[in-house]
């Protein structure tokens, strides 16, 4: 797992990197920008939506939403990513922190009508997303979603079937996110597949009653 010096030294390359691997149809990023597009387009159901990004990296899908009316909260552990952020998003409420550790104290009180999270929380291990993710929901206004766009599978069969065909790209210190082990705790979980590793989870707040 990069560390947040880690981050820092990466941020500059990054948009380059993921469009080198979305372009070739490779893991990890294929289908990176029908994830994003997806995401962006749900979000634009609302005017003016208030969205929180957690690990939001230069900002790719977040100045989008920023140009188009969103208002934009946002946190993540690297200084480097969020001063490239701000340069886009000037108005723009970012924080620095470490997400496994929990939102911020200036965001953990306020309500949203989107968090997202793109390629950011397979940094958490399955323990600390249920118990992160149920937090999140309780912070989400009335019919708010969680959207996350990450590398995913339906199974556990696919995933180790990706894991194979990758071979020393494959990244062991990151905890992708299967389908079916996440609905076992928020079993109303829809799963939009963008590529053959990638797709937009979505969990919606009335899932937070139900754990």
């Amino acid at each position: 797992m990069l560390d947040n010096k880690g981050f820092d030294l990466w941020a500059d390359g990054y948009d380059a990197a993921v469009g080198l691997s979305e372009e070739e149809n490779s893991y990890p990023f294929a289908g990176y920008k029908e994830v994003l597009g997806g995401i962006f387009k749900e979000v634009m159901t609302k005017e003016n939506a208030k969205v929180l990004d957690i690990g939001f990296g230069t900002g790719t899908l977040t100045t989008k939403l920023y140009e188009n009316g969103c208002e934009v909260y946002g946190q993540d552990f690297s200084q480097r990513m969020i001063e490239l952020a701000k340069e886009k998003m000037p108005d723009a409420s970012l924080y620095q922190g470490d997400f496994s550790k929990g939102l911020v104290p200036e965001l953990s009180n306020c309500k949203f009508d989107y968090i997202i999270g793109t390629y950011s929380l397979h940094h958490l291990t399955d323990e600390q997303k249920v118990s992160f993710f149920t937090g999140l929901l309780s912070q989400l206004n009335e019919d708010g979603k969680l959207l996350i766009g990450d590398v995913a599978f339906k199974t556990r069969v696919e995933l180790e079937n990706c894991k194979s065909e990758a071979g020393d790209e494959w990244d062991e210190d990151e905890i992708y996110f299967v389908i079916d082990e996440i609905k076992k705790s928020f079993p109303q979980t829809q799963f939009e597949q963008k590529s053959y590793c990638s797709g937009i989870i979505t969990i919606k707040n009335s899932e937070a009653r139900q754990i």
